[in-house]
């Protein structure tokens, strides 16, 4: 595997410290120190492989470390926090990400025989140990950046066997449960994607439940055993890493901002903020804003 990862560093050699696309579509890339508050994000559902260094995720209570010995998933919409190191050796943080289609899982499942194997497991992200044959698909798929032209016919293949291949490995349930409609992830994902839309609204947790078709203690169970977080935690680091983003880059000053996310105080929203962040909210855009600069 030590070939495979050299060369895969050698083709991600032109990353950029924040997202960088490669033409592929769904693959991006990202190399050295990235801004902090892009750390801190809701994370889209994505196979992530480490190439160099080190990250550390952590969403609700729960921090996971991944490496090049490992890869990542996350199958949906999550609110977390992560740190990347560079290298023992001195050499920056590299990583590649797909980004989860789940038409194409959905099409990639109906392919497959179906699968009677349940784990009981509900979260919606892990970290497995890489394949040879997982990074060697990594290594077909990058390649496609130096030839442009093959990346219609072949990238959609290469695709389909990254998705195969974790598949394959010991978080592909938590695949196929996300592209199947009545499992308890897929039903929590639903909501997510309600709560991400909605976020600035007072939540019903009446009206959540019954769109997961759940009892309302079942639907507060499943909730947190897939995100980590309870559907008011959620929501309200949905609101908190949005304001962030508004007093950062859209320059609203804190009570706007508040107001914007669905908070009615803004001594509250101050608070909530400042509990997560660390620091005030005009005081961390600041911060931010000059380190950006």
């Amino acid at each position: 595997m030590k070939e495979q990862l050299s060369e895969l560093r050698r083709l991600a050699a032109h990353a950029e410290n924040r997202r960088t696309e490669t033409g592929i579509p769904r693959v991006a890339m990202v190399q050295g120190a990235i801004p902090e508050h892009e750390l801190a994000a809701v994370y889209e559902p994505m196979v992530n492989l480490i190439l160099q260094g080190s990250k550390s995720m952590s969403v609700g209570g729960q921090t996971l470390h991944y490496d090049p010995a490992t890869y990542f998933v996350m199958s949906i919409d999550l609110p977390a926090a992560g740190v990347v190191r560079g290298s023992s050796s001195g050499e920056p943080y590299l990583a590649v990400s797909l980004t989860l289609e789940p038409t194409r899982l959905a099409d990639l499942l109906a392919d497959l025989p179906n699968s009677a194997d349940r784990t009981g497991k509900e979260s919606g992200f892990s970290v497995a140990a890489v394949t040879p044959e997982l990074l060697d698909t990594w290594v077909r798929m990058l390649r496609l950046m130096n030839s442009p032209a093959d990346i219609p016919a072949l990238a959609p293949a290469y695709e389909r066997e990254i998705l195969y291949r974790v598949l394959q490995g010991p978080m592909g349930w938590m695949l196929r449960d996300i592209a199947t409609p009545d499992t308890a992830l897929a039903r929590i994902n639903r909501v997510v994607q309600r709560i991400r839309l909605e976020f600035a609204r007072p939540l019903r947790m009446e009206e959540l439940a019954e769109d997961a078709a759940m009892s309302v203690s079942a639907f507060h169970r499943h909730f947190k055993a897939v995100t980590s977080l309870s559907p008011l935690q959620y929501q309200k680091q949905v609101r908190l890493l949005h304001a962030r983003t508004l007093l950062v880059a859209a320059g609203h000053n804190v009570t706007s901002a508040a107001h914007e996310v669905g908070y009615e105080s803004p001594t509250q929203f101050s608070r909530e903020y400042a509990r997560a962040f660390g620091m005030p909210p005009a005081k961390d855009a600041a911060r931010l804003t000059t380190d950006m600069r």
